[in-house]
């Protein structure tokens, strides 16, 4: 049985991500950093469409709890052939206000648990045949946004990350795409106050922010695309960047 691995999916994206996924028939492998209270109630609405529902709580920015989780998904005789890289934090204020340690957590959630997490699929997406990988990008890393340095860059990686990995798996009918964010009505933009909130949305085209129901049908979308598309940093943000 085939599942579909979406990280980071508690809440915000990956949320509505992993209800679009079971609403369309996925069996799922659902993660989140700490909050597994949350993750059990979208784990508990996921079944509700009738499909296999796993869940791991841990900390994916870590090789050794990347290890962990894989370890379930042998044991258990589970086969991956979707990984969505959903998990993802950021830091709002100035570079040189940043300490090492933030800076460091940015980039081992954002960036190198999407290495982890591929450097375990890849093998069985090979031994299938085929396989998708999607990476969530954001706006910022294809343009940069002031006072979030340290999630550019990641996001940057992320694109980065995305085009070559495309290239080296394409041979073997393995699709990687990313998809670039704009203003996702999220937790993730709780530090905005209503005020700033609505600066933002006057300066997006379509008028509003997304909602993460469209992010999980965007992500239907590239999951039924052509075999043919691969390699590319999709942006969907209202028409705003």
């Amino acid at each position: 049985m085939n599942y579909a691995l979406v990280t980071g999916a508690s809440r915000g994206i990956g949320k509505g991500i992993a209800l679009s996924l079971a609403k369309a028939g996925y069996n799922l492998i659902l993660t989140c950093h700490k909050n597994i209270d949350a993750l059990n109630a979208v784990a508990a609405e996921a079944k509700k469409y009738n499909v296999d529902v796993c869940t791991f709580s841990g900390d994916l920015g870590s090789p050794d709890i990347c290890e962990e989780l894989f370890s379930y998904v042998h044991n258990n005789n589970l086969s991956i052939d979707i990984l969505i890289n959903n998990a993802g934090i950021s830091y709002v204020g100035l570079l040189q206000d940043m300490t090492y340690d933030e800076w460091n957590a940015c980039v081992n959630t954002n960036l190198s648990s999407i290495f982890y997490t591929c450097k375990q699929c890849i093998p069985n997406m090979l031994q299938l045949g085929y396989g998708k990988i999607i990476n969530i990008s954001s706006v910022w890393g294809n343009a940069g946004a002031s006072c979030e340095v340290a999630y550019s860059a990641t996001k940057g990686g992320v694109n980065a990350f995305t085009k070559a990995l495309a290239k080296e798996l394409a041979p073997s009918n393995i699709q990687v795409n990313a998809i670039a964010f704009g203003l996702i009505d999220t937790e993730m933009n709780n530090h905005l106050s209503l005020e700033d909130k609505q600066d933002l949305i006057d300066e997006i085209p379509a008028g509003a922010m997304g909602t993460i129901e469209d992010a999980g049908q965007m992500i239907l979308s590239v999951l039924s695309s052509p075999n043919y598309m691969t390699g590319q940093i999709i942006t969907m943000d209202g028409g705003w960047i």
